[in-house]
């Protein structure tokens, strides 16, 4: 007869899985707030909508942090894609004015070592805690048959709030309005199926060597740089009623995000000479012969969100973001038309 089998000879270790949801307790408590109901173990999540919303709108988001994955495999670093994922979920609801309350995260892997779980779960706690948002819950799948050994998915789900006189919809935007940029911190979360057969196929450069053109940083560091939160930076500018409309930008660049935010009727111009486009961006077009119609459709190029303000706001608007420390600059402004034109 043979050998009796269980569930651990055939790649799924439920003691494993208990001693990993052990060690990011605490990374969940330290991020409970005076809504925060439910305990970590429990089915479901438990918020309470903040008592002194007037008229709450919830605004919900998901997304992953994609193949940037693929570089925390190689680099054995695995504590940044959780702020990426965060982040960039927080970014997406910001741009209807919506603040964070809750994260939820998911994380499907194969066989991982011990302590890799902890480490990703450490990176989404410390930016929902930079957020003021709970990390409520989650779920964590040990899938062998799925997923090579040492990798693994991550996804996440955010819920924010905003009330409904300051929800921005893009309706109050008009052509003249004028575009303030704020920098990107690398490539955040898009373009990497790209940027790594650039990198590692057309390069053939390793995680460890020197990122051509960038002075004293790895491949590795550069391509793991974490995807910025822009929550600190807009609050204020949110709270006064100055920023007509936002746009993240993601995957399509600004090309591709920015017509999302506009009325029917107006597109934009944007000065291609307002900004010096970042180094690491200028390398892998070098490196992979790429066009630059190309990189400004897949790739930020630099610029992480577009703020919509008023022609008569905009000196202000920019005074202040730059006494909080952003080298943002004017990019463009709003016209009648469509879709976005560079110049």
């Amino acid at each position: 007869m043979s050998d009796p089998m269980d569930y651990r000879s055939a790649g799924v270790d439920l003691e494993k899985a208990e001693r990993a949801k052990e060690g990011i307790r605490g990374f969940l408590e330290s991020t409970r707030d005076p809504n925060t109901l439910s305990e970590l173990g429990q089915f479901g999540g438990l918020y309470r909508v903040p008592p002194e919303a007037l008229e709450p709108v919830l605004v919900s988001s998901a997304d992953g942090v994609g193949t940037k994955l693929k570089v925390a495999f190689l680099t054995g670093r695995h504590d940044t894609v959780g702020q990426c994922l965060v982040n960039h979920c927080v970014n997406d609801i910001l741009v209807q004015g919506a603040r964070p309350l809750f994260f939820l995260d998911y994380l499907a892997t194969g066989e991982v070592a011990e302590g890799v779980v902890e480490e990703i779960v450490r990176g989404v706690a410390l930016a929902c805690a930079e957020n003021r948002c709970a990390l409520l819950g989650g779920e964590t799948a040990q899938m062998p048959d799925f997923y090579d050994e040492g990798e693994y998915d991550l996804a996440g789900f955010i819920v924010g709030m905003v009330e409904r006189r300051a929800l921005i919809d893009g309706s109050r935007v008009e052509a003249g309005d004028v575009l303030i940029a704020i920098p990107s911190s690398g490539l955040h979360t898009n373009g990497y199926t790209l940027a790594r057969r650039i990198v590692f196929d057309r390069g053939g450069l390793s995680v460890s060597d020197p990122m051509p053109g960038l002075d004293g940083e790895t491949v590795g560091d550069a391509l793991l740089r974490v995807h910025r939160s822009y929550l600190t930076v807009l609050e204020g500018e949110l709270n006064q009623g100055s920023i007509r409309a936002l746009a993240h930008i993601t995957g399509g660049g600004i090309e591709g995000n920015l017509p999302r935010i506009l009325p029917p009727g107006l597109g934009a111009v944007i000065d291609r000479s307002s900004w010096v486009i970042p180094p690491i961006f200028e390398s892998l077009a070098e490196m992979g012969g790429v066009e630059e119609s190309e990189m400004f459709r897949v790739f930020n190029m630099g610029v992480g969100m577009l703020a919509l303000v008023a022609p008569d706001e905009a000196d202000a608007v920019l005074g202040r973001l730059r006494e909080r420390g952003e080298d943002a600059w004017v990019i463009g402004a709003i016209e009648e038309g469509s879709g976005v034109r560079r110049v």
